[in-house]
Order: structure tokens, then C-alpha cells, then sequence
């Protein structure tokens, strides 16, 4: 099979899909792959190091779309590489469709096989390629968070450790998964004040046994949260409904019970935010302020940390790469329930219920 690694172009990602180990396992079992100039350039990855293992290097985007059977990437296609996508073709990436209406439509229009990192199920039933980036993004959060809560950037002019007879920052984190999780974890080493809010009793109940004393979990229902965003000085929206579009926690009315220049990252924006007043926003204009309150809504947090990030998704995006390149997309689907639960269109059919209903479009099944 031939495979294409196109240079990501979306504002501030320094992301690729594919390392020059990767290269090498699929030449070497006889696969041709085919990467652009420079696609790893923002991961510390040169086209001789790309070269030297096997590949071939493109000059051009339209020329890996053209002549690649798969395309791996790291983000969902943007509106400039729409037109260059063929039907038939298979693209493996982030698609996070429930997000927006724009993107499913017109991706859906060009009749290719979208297969979303984020909806592929492992044996466990865990979600293996969404894993390492919440945990990147979840971390990330509380660091992001500690940089909008200082003065200069608008925020209350809080330490999140505070210092001996002084409290320190309150930390509130909606949903217990991996991004809530990491996130905690990072927080309590700050000595931050954290409470972790999740549905899932089982789920706070692990979180309770593993977290620091500083870390307090909190049954997540309206009365709580609002309890929470009075006390919190930092917000982390870290809610997660697979393929689906994230529920709306917090309403803008919430805002004014908030303390003044208190922040909210909300990690959820790749699925359409848990917040109401949540737009879209990128690494070179992370913030802005609704009812004196800071918004850090940047759709790829991970990618501002490509040498990291880029790592930690190849490690697990490259054996399904091989198991496609070299099964094809029926056969890996056969083999793996969990890799067909990714397909979320197939020949300009929506193959996943979520993103369907998310739209009202008709929902076929792979």
C-alpha cells in the first residue's frame, strides 16, 4: 500500500503522524510511504532522517494526496485540503466530526473512508489513540492554566500553590477520565486545592484511592458544579462522550458566580466545549474574556509540544497503520471490532451513530 504523511497545516501544530521508526517497519513490509517536505520539521524529525529509513520525500500536499492510497495525519483535514481529498481514499487522523457540522458535510461529500483516532476502541474497550493526548492535554491544562491565572494575562492574580498563610488556587475539573485525571495529578503537585467531578461513582471512587489528600472528588450534578465554579479559580472542562458532542456543563448565566479573572480551560473544545461561551481558539490567540471571566479554548493543545506529542501517538497509532496497510480496511475491521468502531464514514455513508445523530443524517452501519 502506499501511504502519505501530508505537513500538517493547521494554525500551530507542530504534530506528525509518523516517525522515521514507522518508515522503516512499513518498507521493510514492502509498503511504500511518502512524506512531505518538512511534515517533521516541528517534531525535531528532518527529511534525512525521514529518508534514510525508507521514505520518499514529496515536495508538495497535493501531490502525497494525490498519489497516496491512506493519508495518516494528525488533524482533521481543514478547509484547504478539502478538495484534494479522492473518494475511496482512506485518512487515518483526529476528526472529532460532532465538533462541527462545516467539516462532517464536506467530508462526507468527497467520499472517502474517515477513520477517527478518537472513536478506535482497544480490547479493554479503552480508546487508545485519544489516550496519550488527553493525557498530554491534561496535563498541559493545569500549566496553561497557572500562566492565565497571573495578572498580566487577565486572569485573578493567583499562585496555584499559594505560600505559607495564604491559600492556595481552588481547581475544579469536570470529569474524572484521562484528561481529568492527568490533569489532578499535576494540580496536587502544584499543592493546588483540587476537586475532581465525575457521574461515574465507581470511577471517583478509584480516583479517591489514587489521588493525594489534596485531591477531593465530588458527585457531578448541576447543584455540585455550580458549588464548584463559585469556589474555583481555575475550571478544567474535561468531559468526554465518545464520538459524540460534549454535554453543555456550564451555561453563560453560570459565569457570574464566578470570581473575577478566574479561568477556564476547557480541554472538551476538540468535541464542541462543556461550556457554554466555548469558541474554538489557537495557540497564537489562546484566550479572551466573557463576564470577566478568562477562556483558554485551543482546539490542539498537544501539537504546541510536538517532540512529546508526536511520540507518545505514534506509539500507538503505528501498529494499526501496519495492521491497514497490510490487511486493508475490511480485513483490519474483520480482525479488530475496536478498529471498525473508528470508521466513521464509508463511501458517503456516516458509519458512526454519534456523528449522525449529532446532525440528523442517515447513520448506516460498516
Amino acid at each position: 500500500m502506499r501511504i502519505g504523511v501530508p505537513r500538517e497545516v493547521k494554525s500551530d501544530e507542530y504534530r506528525v503522524a509518523m516517525l522515521p521508526v514507522g518508515v522503516e517497519e512499513l518498507t521493510r513490509a514492502g509498503h511504500e510511504v511518502l512524506i512531505e517536505t518538512g511534515a517533521g520539521l516541528g517534531s525535531g524529525l528532518s527529511d534525512d532522517m525521514y529518508a534514510a529509513n525508507g521514505a520518499r520525500i514529496v515536495p508538495t500536499a497535493a501531490e502525497i494526496w494525490s498519489l497516496a492510497d491512506l493519508i495518516v495525519k494528525v488533524k482533521e483535514p481543514q478547509a484547504a485540503e478539502w478538495p484534494m481529498l479522492r473518494s475511496g481514499q482512506l485518512v487515518f487522523t483526529y476528526f472529532h466530526f460532532a465538533a462541527s457540522e462545516d467539516l462532517t458535510r464536506n467530508v462526507l461529500a468527497t467520499g472517502i473512508t474517515a477513520i477517527a483516532y478518537e472513536t478506535l476502541r482497544g480490547p479493554k474497550g479503552d480508546l487508545p489513540c485519544l489516550t496519550p493526548m488527553s493525557e498530554v492535554a491534561g496535563r498541559m491544562s493545569i500549566q496553561e492554566g497557572a500562566k492565565y491565572l497571573e495578572r498580566p494575562q487577565l486572569g485573578r492574580g493567583i499562585l496555584l500553590a499559594g505560600v505559607p498563610g495564604v491559600a492556595p488556587a481552588h481547581i475544579a475539573i469536570l470529569g474524572g477520565g484521562v484528561v481529568g485525571k492527568n490533569a489532578a495529578r499535576i494540580a496536587a503537585g502544584f499543592q493546588a486545592d483540587v476537586a475532581i467531578l465525575d457521574v461515574n461513582v465507581d470511577r471517583l471512587r478509584y480516583l479517591e484511592d489514587i489521588m493525594p489528600p489534596n485531591v477531593n472528588t465530588v458527585f457531578s450534578d448541576r447543584h455540585n458544579i455550580r458549588e464548584q465554579l463559585q469556589l474555583a479559580d481555575l475550571v478544567i472542562g474535561a468531559v468526554l462522550v465518545e464520538g459524540a458532542r460534549a454535554p453543555r456543563l456550564v451555561t453563560r448565566a453560570d459565569l457570574k458566580i464566578m470570581k473575577p479573572g478566574a479561568v477556564i480551560i476547557d480541554v472538551a473544545v476538540d468535541q464542541g466545549g462543556c461550556v457554554e461561551t466555548t469558541r474554538p481558539t489557537t495557540h497564537s490567540n489562546p484566550t479572551y474574556v466573557v463576564d470577566g471571566i478568562v477562556h483558554y479554548c485551543v482546539t490542539n493543545m498537544p501539537g504546541a509540544v510536538g517532540r512529546t506529542s508526536t511520540h507518545a501517538l505514534c506509539n500507538v497509532t503505528l501498529p494499526y497503520v501496519q495492521r491497514l496497510a497490510t490487511l486493508g480496511l475490511k480485513g483490519a475491521a474483520t480482525a479488530d471490532p475496536g478498529f471498525a468502531n473508528a470508521i466513521n464514514m464509508h463511501q458517503g455513508n456516516v458509519t458512526n451513530k454519534p456523528v449522525a445523530d449529532t446532525f440528523q443524517l442517515h447513520y448506516t452501519a460498516f
